[in-house]
């Protein structure tokens, strides 16, 4: 393994394990044959859990970290992942992304802005995504006509729970607002919300 690879590895993992135990969790309540995960960085996770995943950043230092593909079949093998599982890096933009559109299982956005709008159409019907609040995009996937809420990933001591009960508490502003996708895009921020998971799975159903 280069010795930057795992480097960069320990600085995404510096909360050790925490990602993994996030995407156990998410596996165990969402199988996926193929995932796609926008704005990635160096977040090897999902490789863990699943078998076959595309990976997306437009930093360069992502891009030397893919490229080792021994060191990263190394750390997958050392977190118990999928040993022959696919690995696929695009060095780019995910605003342009030239892939076959209703072809993912699991859509991933995790601090890297409006990944559902511009990637959403790479997801199939009775697909998911998971998408947090930063930037807005969890706000901006619920004003969404393509997106259900069906779930949220909630965090207490380190350890994550996918539940879909009382869906109808979540993404309800602590103040009256009228939020549209403009109003949402133009702040670049995630809304206040009264109850606050860690993330939110969204089913696409057009």
């Amino acid at each position: 393994m280069n010795p930057k690879t795992q480097t960069l590895w320990d600085k995404q993992d510096q909360h050790k394990g925490d990602r993994w135990r996030l995407f156990q969790a998410v596996g165990a309540a969402v199988p996926a044959r193929k995932v796609l995960y926008a704005g990635s960085y160096v977040d090897l996770a999902p490789s863990f859990v699943y078998d076959d995943v595309t990976y997306v950043d437009i930093d360069k230092r992502a891009a030397a970290f893919f490229a080792d593909t021994q060191g990263v079949r190394e750390i997958i093998a050392k977190h118990g992942g999928p040993v022959n599982g696919q690995v696929a890096f695009i060095h780019g933009d995910y605003g342009s992304l030239a892939l076959e559109e209703a072809d993912f299982d699991l859509l991933i956005s995790l601090y890297a802005g409006f990944i559902s709008e511009a990637c959403g159409h790479l997801l199939r019907i009775g697909g998911v995504l998971l998408v947090n609040a930063s930037h807005g995009d969890a706000a901006l996937a619920a004003l969404d006509p393509r997106f259900q809420l069906c779930a949220v990933v909630t965090a207490s001591g380190g350890q994550y729970r996918v539940s879909d009960q009382a869906l109808d508490r979540y993404m309800v502003p602590k103040k009256p607002q009228v939020i549209t996708a403009e109003s949402v895009k133009a702040a670049g921020r995630a809304i206040a919300y009264t109850k606050t998971p860690f993330a939110y799975l969204f089913k696409r159903i057009c």
